[in-house]
């Protein structure tokens, strides 16, 4: 993501995303991200109160004015009407030859959620505000669906798939997805120094770690390509995952290889991703035992309810608890042909 809030944020607003930060220790990408979502709703506001030309390019609006007053007078009324500018006439993808419009009801949560806490900082922690005018701010319905994943066969064969010059890395970190569960985020941030011989020192949402053990397949991948990466120079002489580059390697990549070999497997990678990998792994350790707060700290989950979903993912107990109906037998009786 190429953003640099420092250079378009207005001091107010800066103040908020170095809390998130520094104080709150989030992830450089999640403050990104934070920023963007203040930086569209901004722009809109300036928009819809009039203060820039009607014909002025959206993406060129500057922000760096908006000041404690300005917030002040947003109402709840407006981030509605902002909600409606991101459903009707946002594009989705703004580098795409063909631009749908209308964000996802996920995609508006997420922005709400930002507006949401950038208010709760004025109010709580910065002391610049009484009271936040966003506390009856709704969030709009997203629809529960259940997480795509690969059956034990379609890993299998995904594995079977991997070939070609990088075979050991590839290899290594399929299998470190489908094993351990890992955000691709937690991969490319692996370090030699987070290897120990029966695990791995994972660094997660929050700079939060945890320990994940390994079992013989990620042991044995792992020091099957660690006789490789030993002959590969890198310029981060700590990273675990080298590009060919010799760089660590970038989430990009990591994307590219994933849907590279679920082509190959003859898998369909437009429905599958890295993180669908993360899902498999997940779902293949609840059908093989293990329970669910177990699972909550092998993912990294800060919530339970978080990791409960895949709870209901697999149907097979499901179909066995519609087989023990005790009425499960009875079938409708034949009527006798007339003579």
């Amino acid at each position: 993501m190429a953003v640099d809030y420092r250079t378009e944020a207005s001091e107010l607003l800066m103040q908020f995303l170095n809390y998130h930060e520094n104080i709150r220790n989030h992830s450089q990408r999640t403050v990104d991200e934070y920023f963007l979502d203040l930086r569209t709703f901004f722009r809109f506001m300036k928009i819809h109160r009039g203060l820039v030309p009607a014909d002025a390019e959206f993406d060129s609006i500057p922000i760096r004015d908006i000041d404690l007053a300005f917030v002040r007078e947003i109402t709840v009324t407006d981030v509605y009407a902002f909600l409606n500018f991101l459903s009707r006439d946002r594009p989705r993808n703004q580098h795409s030859r063909h631009t749908e419009y209308g964000l996802s009801p996920t995609s508006r949560a997420r922005k709400v959620a930002t507006i949401r806490s950038f208010y709760r900082y004025l109010t709580a922690k910065a002391k610049l505000m009484e009271k936040s005018p966003m506390q009856d701010l709704d969030t709009p319905k997203t629809l529960k669906s259940l997480p795509k994943f690969l059956s034990l066969d379609e890993s299998i064969q995904l594995l079977a798939s991997i070939d070609g010059q990088n075979v050991e890395r590839d290899y290594c970190i399929i299998t470190l997805f489908l094993n351990c569960g890992l955000r691709i985020s937690e991969l490319i941030g692996l370090n030699l120094t987070d290897l120990r011989a029966d695990h791995i020192r994972v660094t997660g949402k929050g700079n939060k770690e945890r320990i994940i053990y390994l079992n013989e397949a990620c042991t044995e991948a792992l020091n099957n390509y660690l006789q490789v990466r030993k002959l590969k120079p890198c310029t981060d002489k700590n990273a675990l995952f080298v590009s060919r580059n010799r760089n660590r390697i970038s989430r990009s990549t990591v994307h590219y290889l994933v849907k590279k070999y679920l082509s190959a497997a003859g898998l369909d990678s437009t429905q599958y991703s890295s993180h669908k990998l993360r899902h498999t792994a997940a779902t293949l350790l609840l059908q093989n035992g293990v329970d669910v707060r177990t699972l909550q700290e092998v993912l990294g989950h800060d919530h339970l309810n978080t990791t409960q979903i895949y709870t209901h993912v697999d149907s097979s107990e499901l179909r066995v608890a519609a087989q023990a109906s005790p009425l499960s037998g009875i079938k409708q009786k034949k009527a006798e042909p007339d003579e």
